[in-house]
């Protein structure tokens, strides 16, 4: 796909978005379906000397969109709008925020260690806490929240070296799962199975979108039996995947069960009420994707649909007085 026009930056711009990128600024983000393993696999990653696991943010991709909306306000006039007026394009709006961000997500990780000892209780994985003191040198953090499957667009602007791994697990053991939710934390995460299959197969098709679009080098996918069935090698090759060195800690967390939804051995999802349709679609779903392995080329027309997605979410949460004109989308 040819380079977009408020790409054609200077060469002063480009440099200093390059530099925006360098060094720390490589957050990971662990994205699937719910019930998935994406917090699980999280706190693995979390064992990693050079990686700390954050709690589930969920703000992001919002904040992503208001970010857009804000830069069309603000280049909206031209020459007499400031951002126009002082050749700000859109990438290097976004990565001057992403890079405050990553930036006090690393700053402020002893504070966090140090609210976690003092409260076992923000997390369920208590007895996995960062394995290094809070002073120790810990340059990257992982964020497994599942709704950011539909955002990695927008997070991929903020943080333009940001690496997402999709957690794929089979659709029947996800909606189990979620119908028994509340068996641990008191509420439902969904009503009926139906409402659980239209959850996993929006997720999914986020995912795998994006996986098409930005490629293997940036979203990786994972499938959660094989994480269980070899994890071991599995780990090895996410860290490959993230290029870090690979570190036996990771596993941990995988020798116990965590947070699970305690689902009944007798336990039949038999909702006579789900349509079937729902049901065939989440199926047949399932099978492709445990059938084709992930592709190695990059799709520019995924690419163009995560841009038409971004575009209408902030044409739906701007304001009425505010015009949002298409943006053009990386190369």
């Amino acid at each position: 796909m040819a380079r977009r026009k408020f790409l054609d930056a200077p060469e002063a711009t480009l440099t200093m978005i390059e530099r925006m990128e360098e060094g720390t600024n490589r957050p990971i983000f662990v994205v699937g379906s719910p019930r998935s393993g994406t917090s699980i696999l999280t706190w693995c990653l979390g064992q990693h000397p050079n990686i700390f696991p954050v709690p589930e943010s969920s703000w992001m991709g919002d904040f992503a969109a208001n970010l857009a909306i804000s830069y069309q306000v603000g280049a909206a006039r031209g020459d007499y709008s400031v951002l126009s007026a002082m050749d700000v394009n859109r990438d290097e709006f976004f990565a001057s925020f992403g890079k405050t961000i990553n930036d006090l997500m690393i700053n402020h990780r002893p504070d966090l260690e140090r609210r976690r000892e003092k409260n076992p209780s923000m997390s369920a994985f208590r007895k996995f806490v960062d394995p290094a003191s809070p002073s120790a040198p810990k340059m990257r953090w992982a964020d497994g929240t599942p709704e950011y499957s539909l955002h990695i667009y927008g997070l991929r602007k903020l943080f333009p070296r940001a690496q997402f791994i999709h957690v794929f697990r089979d659709a029947q053991s996800v909606v189990r799962s979620m119908i028994n939710f509340h068996r641990v934390a008191g509420i439902h995460l969904v009503a009926n199975a139906e409402e659980a299959y239209r959850y996993w197969i929006r997720t999914v098709k986020g995912c795998l979108t994006a996986e098409r679009a930005f490629g293997p080098t940036v979203v990786y996918r994972v499938r959660y039996a094989e994480l269980v069935r070899n994890p071991e090698s599995t780990m090895q090759s996410l860290l490959g995947f993230l290029d870090e060195p690979y570190a036996a800690s990771c596993l941990e967390p995988l020798a116990h069960r965590i947070n699970s939804s305690e689902v009944p051995a007798d336990f039949k999802c038999d909702d006579r009420a789900t349509d079937p349709a729902v049901i065939r679609k989440g199926m047949r779903l399932c099978a492709e994707v445990e059938e084709i392995p992930q592709s190695t080329e990059v799709s520019p027309a995924a690419m163009d649909e995560l841009e038409t997605a971004f575009q209408q979410r902030i044409e739906r949460m701007a304001p009425p007085w505010v015009s949002v004109a298409k943006a053009p989308v990386d190369s």
